[in-house]
């Protein structure tokens, strides 16, 4: 994956502290966008099919798993 360089504002203090700690605060930022993009990816995702979810669910409410007869446990 390439690399690319950005300018982040972070408050001087939480800075400093991170420095002192020996923390990579690329790595961590770069962490903590990672985590952020994939929930609202994820977010995202079920907002757009909230209607395909809820049909779904009112179909296995209304008339169970669609295998449940195959099952062997």
């Amino acid at each position: 994956m390439a690399r690319i360089k950005v300018n982040l504002t972070l408050d001087a203090e939480v800075a400093e502290t991170a420095r002192a700690l020996g923390l990579n605060m690329s790595r961590l930022a770069e962490a903590a966008i990672a985590e952020a993009t994939k929930a609202e990816r994820n977010r995202r995702w079920r907002e757009e099919n909230q209607a395909s979810i809820a049909a779904y669910a009112d179909e296995v409410a209304k008339d169970g798993l669609p295998l449940t007869p195959f099952r062997s446990f």
